[in-house]
Parts: C-alpha cells; sequence; structure tokens
C-alpha cells in the first residue's frame, strides 16, 4: 500500500505539470493561429479591396456610360437615319456590358442583378423606341422618342443600379 501512495505522490503532480504544460502549448498554438489568420487577412484586403474599388469604379462607368443622354451623344451622328443610330446604341450597350462582365465577381449577386436590370432598361427603351418608327425617319426623331420614353418611365433602374454598387463599394470603408 505505501508503494501505491508513493507512487501517487510522484505520478499526480507530474501529470499535473503535463497538463499544465499542454494547456500552456494549445494556448500558444492558439494565439499563433489568431496570428496568421490576422496577418492573411491583412495581406488579402491589402490586395483585393483595389481590386474591388476597380471593379466598383467600372461598374459606375459602364452606368454612366449606358445612360441614354450619355449614350446618344455619344453615339448620334445626323447622318444616322433611325435604323442606323438603333443598331449604333445597341451594339455600344452590349460593347459596354460584355467589356464589364467580369466585374460581377467582386459584388454581390443583387447588385449584379441590378446591373443587368439596368441595361435590359436601357435596351427596352431603345427598342421601344424605334418600333412605331417609319422608314425615313432619322436618327434625331429616334433619340427625341427615346429620350420621351426615358421621361415617362417611373423608376430609373440605372440610379437604382449605381446606388447598390456605391453602397456596396462603402461596406469596405
Amino acid at each position: 500500500m505505501e508503494f501505491v501512495a508513493d507512487l501517487l505522490k510522484i505520478v499526480l503532480p507530474a501529470g499535473l505539470v503535463i497538463y499544465g504544460m499542454y494547456l500552456t502549448v494549445v494556448s500558444f498554438l492558439n494565439k499563433d493561429r489568431d496570428k496568421m489568420l490576422v496577418e492573411i487577412k491583412t495581406q488579402n484586403t491589402q490586395t483585393i479591396l483595389p481590386i474591388r474599388l476597380q471593379a466598383g469604379e467600372r461598374l459606375c462607368l459602364l452606368l454612366e456610360r449606358i445612360t441614354l443622354n450619355n449614350l446618344i451623344r455619344r453615339v448620334n451622328n445626323s447622318s444616322f437615319s433611325a435604323k442606323e443610330l438603333h443598331g449604333q446604341l445597341l451594339s455600344e450597350v452590349r460593347e459596354e456590358f460584355n467589356h464589364n462582365l467580369s466585374q460581377q465577381v467582386y459584388f454581390s449577386d443583387e447588385t449584379w442583378e441590378s446591373v443587368k436590370r439596368a441595361v435590359e432598361s436601357v435596351v427596352t427603351l431603345i427598342n421601344t423606341g424605334i418600333q412605331d418608327m417609319n422608314e425615313e425617319a432619322r436618327g434625331i426623331d429616334l433619340a427625341k422618342r427615346i429620350f420621351q420614353l426615358s421621361l415617362d418611365q417611373k423608376n430609373d433602374a440605372i440610379q437604382e443600379a449605381l446606388k447598390n454598387v456605391k453602397s456596396e463599394i462603402r461596406i469596405y470603408f
């Protein structure tokens, strides 16, 4: 019996010391892991934040460029017929959108959907404007018609998309 008591006198303190060392090592490793995670997040932020900001700038530029006022002023030529202007406008909107398609990676699905809705609303207005025009109509007639249709529109999908993009960019600041 005395042997068991002596053994317990040795094993019990040794076990407590080993358990204490285990807790110390685990605590140290957890702190080190947390420190590494913070460093990785900091590095990611330094790399990804500028890219996200640039993507936001590009989407804002896309939306501003396809705003009907800016689009028609940029594309319109006094010698264009209504059909030629219609084709040029659609081509310009598609080209702008396709050029910025990759920016969707940096934004939420809701924001990207609002950008797509804005592009679709511009295309719809352009297509609606040409529908009742006669063959001899000039580009200026189509431009006036599109402006009138845009004024009659209740909600502006481009402004809504711009608001979404800007609010998502503001999250990072």
